[in-house]
């Protein structure tokens, strides 16, 4: 007998879960479909959680290393890979079932097995223990998410050639580590392995590790990453990759026409992720799919009536927290609640290497390109008092904004605790607030947050302490 649904959420990962719980909120009558063993998706089990974790024990490691500069005598410190993946599941795990608790609590019905569009308001589920049914609903939520997508010049083996779901299982520390990608999952990994210990040599195409960053962000996080011992090709093609022994041979030519051999025992490639599209059903639908991504509008609808998408399938940032905030308004609009389209020009960006790497809003390059006329502010984190009682005193805080109505248009951080500073800017962007408003907020002494201060004073043109 089949079930009938106000909404079905296929896939349950950060977009889907967090859309299902609002539509229990809404007093949706909801069911979850995911595929997987357990609920969270790819940012809980393969991606967001582990790789922060497992990047916090690298931190830890490489702090004990340094325990003499802070009065502290550690002897024999070593790394437990096992032990950091232990504790990396400990995490996952925790998470989960905070996730199933949250379905139960919101009365939102789980069906485990693979689910597709099986015709107008109709679910198709194949369960994970065989059986099959069709789920009746108003309205359908596409959340399947994306999948690493393979390099065809180098598709992983996941022995030698790796992609970024194999690296939650190696439980040792490679000696020579090639990452090829310096977009965040790429600079994580190889920040987290080089801290680990591996020698790690990281290689970009672009002019600039984060590419998306603003490039002073970009140059003072090479900077760094150079200084800590990691070897950085950016502008630099992969050409061949061959297996040699136990290990991978590269060759790779330079923006300038120079030809690079590099060997290590792992290849990781970090080449970007596909959205999941294929198999779900939306061949027989009005759903418009164009380079790979459903097109959605404002609201998250699809080009077929009742069926909406969010999440790494749609052309937007590949990122967890813009999956929930879709997942929300998608809900409230479905509940026929008031919404505002998002702001995609806020979207906070986060890298977790060290150090941290942060942002939200226009780059210095892309506001000119909108024709702001545009004012700078900067401050360096050595001259930060709470930065130099942590002993990280690399990085710089970057103030946007534009001369006319002093708006600020971007804040970018790197350095210390960069990704919980953000949300200070991320607050001022939406409430379009201006320098000298953000300036006359007092700011705690000593915090990294007065780098946030000091940088917009510098924009107007009075910094207090450089």
């Amino acid at each position: 007998m089949n079930q009938s649904f106000d909404v079905v959420v296929i896939g349950s990962g950060p977009g889907g879960y967090v859309a299902a719980i609002r539509a229990g909120q809404n007093g949706l009558k909801t069911a979850i479909v995911e595929k997987a063993p357990r609920l969270g998706g790819t940012c809980l089990h393969w991606g967001c959680i582990p790789t922060k974790s497992m990047l916090h024990s690298a931190s830890l490691f490489d702090e004990m290393k340094h325990a003499e500069e802070f009065g502290i005598s550690a002897k024999d410190i070593r790394l437990d890979m096992d032990g950091v993946l232990k504790r990396k599941d400990r995490v996952v795990n925790k998470n989960a079932k905070g996730v199933e608790f949250l379905m139960k609590k919101n009365k939102v019905q789980v069906f485990a097995g693979f689910g597709t569009v099986a015709g107008k308001g109709r679910v198709h589920v194949k369960g994970n223990d065989g059986k099959e049914i069709v789920l009746e609903t108003k309205n359908i939520l596409l959340a399947t998410g994306s999948v690493c997508r393979d390099f065809p010049l180098f598709p992983a083996d996941h022995k030698v050639i790796l992609n970024s779901d194999d690296m939650f299982s190696v439980n040792y520390v490679p000696e020579s580590m090639i990452v090829v990608g310096a977009g965040a999952v790429g600079t994580e990994f190889a920040s987290m392995f080089m801290r680990f210990g591996s020698k790690v040599t990281l290689v970009e195409l672009m002019d600039h590790v984060l590419p998306i960053e603003d490039t002073d962000i970009s140059l003072e996080l090479a900077k760094s990453l150079k200084r800590q011992g990691m070897e950085l090709l950016t502008g630099t093609k992969v050409e061949a990759v061959s297996k040699e022994g136990k290990g991978v041979k590269v060759t790779a030519r330079t923006s300038k026409g120079e030809v690079k051999t590099l060997e290590a025992q792992v290849l990781l490639s970090a080449v970007g992720r596909a959205a999941v599209t294929q198999g779900i059903g939306l061949e027989a639908t009005k759903v418009k799919i164009d380079r790979g991504f459903v097109q959605v509008d404002e609201f998250m609808r699809t080009g077929e009536s009742g069926i909406y998408a969010i999440g790494d399938m749609t052309p937007f940032p590949a990122l967890a927290h813009v999956a929930s905030k879709q997942g929300i308004l998608a809900m409230d609009h479905m509940a026929g609640k008031p919404v505002i389209p998002i702001n995609y020009d806020h979207v906070p960006n986060c890298t977790y290497c060290y150090p941290e790497v942060a942002s939200v809003g226009l780059t210095e390059r892309k506001a000119r390109e909108r024709g702001y006329d545009v004012k700078i502010g900067t401050f360096p984190f050595p001259v930060n008092s709470k930065a130099a009682i942590l002993g990280e005193r690399e990085g710089l805080v970057k103030v946007v904004s534009e001369k006319k109505y002093d708006e600020v248009l971007g804040i970018h951080i790197v350095g210390a605790q960069a990704t919980n500073l953000i949300a200070e800017a991320g607050v001022a962007l939406a409430l379009e607030a201006t320098t000298e408003a953000l300036a006359d907020v007092m700011h705690p002494h000593p915090t990294l947050s007065e780098a946030v201060l000091e940088a917009v004073h510098a924009a107007l043109g009075h910094a207090i302490h450089i």
